[in-house]
């Protein structure tokens, strides 16, 4: 009897200490694969949030945009509110590629820097302006708010002449308004077709 108590509490305390044993286990395994499987995700989750990052940036900066600009330092013309006379302002300029210079440039009359100075191109819309033969020709559109009176189309026309004739390789300037040759711009000054140096 003493032996079969003996067997009975010594297979009673095995099935303790392994139920206990096992008891263990699954808390800790739980907790090592949830730790395991956080640490795994976070890992996983920092290249994944890292990648896309550094790709956006790689292609923010493999962008043609700004990368591949070219700048020059040129002169541009505004007048005062009463547009009495011209004033030279130095601007900085920045295009693509060389032959989009001329029209960077005449968009840097269309913002002044000061706000005494007023734009005479703030209004109008500049198309394109080629070079060929020495002769750039510019298209742009004049809306009904772009015209000026005859003192200033005149000035207008100096500041756009001006800054055109600042680049040495630039002979004659040819204007067309939306692609056709006009007489004149704004009805005062009569256009000559080409413009040509002085």
């Amino acid at each position: 009897m003493n032996r079969r108590r003996s067997y009975i509490l010594g297979v009673l305390v095995l099935l303790l200490a392994l139920s206990s044993g096992c008891g263990q286990k699954p808390q800790t395994a739980p907790n090592n694969g949830a730790g395991d499987a956080g640490t795994n995700q976070e890992n996983v989750q920092a290249p994944d949030t890292a990648t896309p990052q550094n790709a956006d940036s790689s292609q923010g900066a493999g962008g043609t945009n700004q990368p591949q600009q070219i700048t020059a330092n040129i002169e541009a013309y505004f007048t005062d509110d009463q547009m009495l006379e011209l004033s030279k302002v130095s601007r900085e300029i920045a295009y693509p590629a060389e032959e989009d210079k001329y029209l960077a440039a005449l968009k840097a009359l269309q913002t002044p820097n000061d706000a005494k100075q007023f734009s005479l191109w703030g209004k109008a819309e500049f198309h394109s302006a080629t070079l060929k033969d020495g002769t750039v020709t510019v298209d742009l559109s004049l809306p009904d708010e772009a015209r000026l009176g005859a003192g200033g189309e005149a000035l207008a026309l100096e500041a756009l002449t001006n800054t055109l004739f600042q680049f040495s390789e630039v002979q004659a300037i040819d204007l067309l308004v939306d692609g056709t040759p006009v007489d004149t711009l704004m009805g005062h000054v009569e256009l000559t077709h080409p413009l040509s140096r002085n």
